[in-house]
């Protein structure tokens, strides 16, 4: 009985939005478009920045691994959600759900200490920009994306290896589209206490620290805006903030209520985690690239020689 207790069950049950069955196949029509746009929004980004060398600089590399992070979380959970909307079968296999619980915790965690390390490469480009190319000189770039991947897959492993670890007594259904580790302790019959304060502590330097150093960057960023001389000046400063300040209030608001503050019933976590999982990776690149002139002067540039785009 106690191997029973420990044992992860072969197959999972994720109820998904199967309490409500009108919603599935609308769902499912717009998590197949966000699917696709995702995929070819992201995967562009990647593609410009590795074929055109005006986009090879520390703000388009650190972008680069937002985009595979956001395609990493997008193949990670949108395929299962598709199956699970489109038929009546709801469950996972054990090894994806484990697959599931680590990769997204991952890239979640990563995610926060990138956007932090953006805010940073801003600061830097708008207030000591003089100074800009030898502070953010490649090798530091990669030093800065490899702490923010390695303190992620840290996080990662303790939250997930703890959560698996926890007896379940033979519980097996998820009120979940996926394996997000907040949910999988609720599986757990035992004292999950020290499970709770873990993910809380853990969450502290990605979700309070992170944007606490956000909010530290773009501090000095109004300043040194509002002591630009031109109007023209300050509007181009803005624009170049403003995307990444959309993305950052877009990412970590859900992340802060959904980690710090668990959601009060179940309906609020799933359509938090499905802003989180399908929208946030669905807007990134759209948010970066619309109003982004290099990017648009990119795809110019690539699209030119075939004819599609006249001068």
């Amino acid at each position: 009985m106690e191997g029973a207790n420990v044992s992860f069950p072969s197959t999972i049950v994720l109820l998904g939005f199967s309490d409500r069955p009108w919603l599935e196949m609308p769902l499912f029509g717009v998590v197949l478009v966000a699917y696709v746009l995702t995929l070819m929004g992201n995967s562009s980004i990647i593609f410009l920045s590795a074929i055109d060398p005006r986009l090879q600089t520390p703000m388009y590399f650190f972008l680069d691994n937002l985009s595979v992070l956001d395609l990493c979380v997008t193949c990670t959970i949108v395929p299962q959600l598709l199956a699970n909307l489109w038929g009546p079968d709801k469950t996972i296999a054990s090894w994806g759900c484990f697959t599931q619980a680590y990769l997204f915790h991952w890239t979640g965690c990563t995610e926060c200490a990138l956007l932090a390390v953006m805010a940073f490469d801003r600061y830097v480009a708008i207030c000591r920009p003089l100074r800009y190319t030898l502070i953010m000189r490649p090798q530091v770039c990669v030093q800065l994306a490899a702490a923010a991947w390695c303190s992620g897959l840290a996080n990662s492993m303790l939250q997930a290896t703890l959560t698996l670890q926890l007896h379940r007594c033979g519980h097996h259904t998820l009120d979940h589209f996926f394996c997000e580790v907040p949910v999988l302790i609720k599986l757990a019959c035992g004292d999950t206490t020290a499970n709770d304060l873990s993910l809380a502590l853990g969450a502290i330097p990605f979700a309070l620290v992170a944007p606490l150093l956000v909010l530290f960057s773009y501090t000095f960023i109004a300043r040194a805006v509002l002591r630009l001389p031109s109007a023209q000046g300050r509007y181009k400063v803005i624009s170049t903030c403003s995307s990444h300040l959309v993305v950052v209030l877009m990412y970590f608001g859900p992340a802060i209520y959904m980690y710090l503050q668990p959601p009060a019933n179940s309906t609020q976590a799933k359509f938090m985690s499905f802003f989180y999982c399908v929208i946030t990776p669905l807007l990134n690149p759209l948010i970066y690239t619309l109003r982004n002139k290099d990017v648009q002067r990119a795809w110019k540039r690539i699209l030119q020689p075939q004819g599609v785009v006249k001068s």
